[in-house]
């Protein structure tokens, strides 16, 4: 028998040994997870917070939710999963664990936060990389999760009007409110190409009546004098005509509407 023939059981034993050992490590590890309180469990999560592993702290808080949901740490964890799901870019899990805060916490102190980020996930979600990195014009696309987020922010503003959120949510209000007013001249400008004048002016009157101050409420405004009139509705052009200069004076040839100044907006 060969030296090297003497040696190969011992090798095989090692590295049975070997193998032995790091399962029991596994398991041992495994162990520690299965054992580990709401508060480690958290710990885990904040640190992952921390370090923008995001992918690692949604684990660790949805493993906390389901293995604690009673727990203090677990009702925390709810709110700090609206956060991460928001920085990983997981629109509708991101919702509904705001949708979900809300419904369970209805009194909690920071209900507030879960409105706010339900805006902003919503806010966020208008435009991907490309179009923003583009500066691609959306006020031809519907406005949908536009008008969403300033649901929401609308809603944080009525319920909890001292809410350390409200100043942002305002701001992104004002912009929110001029899309979706630029969205409906859109609109209103579609149905005066194509003769539809009825479309036209009920585009137009939403548009003065639910977005005052925005700068699209100015073309809304020309849109009613011109399409009155191509109705022959003369009294009701004559009003709007009025309401215009009253708003925008020195600026009445605005409405000449002998051009069809409409056309102009492909």
């Amino acid at each position: 028998m060969s030296l090297r023939d003497l040696v190969k059981p011992g090798r095989i034993l090692l590295l049975t040994l070997g193998i032995a050992m790091l399962a029991g490590g596994c398991r041992s590890h495994r162990g520690d997870d299965a054992k580990s309180g709401p508060e480690v469990i958290y710990a885990r999560a904040q640190k992952a917070m921390k370090n923008s592993s995001y992918a690692e702290a949604i684990k660790q808080l949805e493993a906390l939710q389901s293995r604690f949901p009673f727990s203090e740490p677990a009702r925390q964890a709810q709110l700090d999963l609206i956060y991460v799901y928001y920085k990983s870019r997981q629109t509708d899990p991101a919702v509904d664990a705001a949708d979900t805060f809300m419904r369970e916490n209805p009194t909690n102190p920071r209900v507030d936060y879960a409105y706010y980020m339900k805006g902003l996930v919503y806010f966020e979600r208008q435009a991907n990389f490309l179009e923003r990195y583009f500066n691609v014009d959306l006020s031809q696309r519907p406005p949908v999760n536009a008008r969403k987020s300033f649901e929401s922010f609308d809603e944080l503003i009525k319920k909890y009007p001292h809410s350390p959120y409200v100043g942002d949510a305002r701001q992104r209000m004002i912009f929110l409110r001029n899309r979706l007013a630029d969205f409906e001249l859109h609109v209103a400008l579609y149905y005066m190409r194509r003769g539809a004048f009825v479309g036209a002016i009920n585009r137009a009157k939403f548009c003065v009546e639910n977005y005052d101050g925005a700068p699209a409420v100015r073309g809304s405004m020309k849109v009613l004098v011109d399409a009155y009139r191509q109705l022959k509705m003369l009294d009701l052009a004559a009003n709007a005509e009025r309401v215009y200069a009253a708003n925008y004076p020195g600026n009445t040839k605005d409405i000449d509407t002998k051009k069809a100044w409409w056309r102009r907006y492909l």
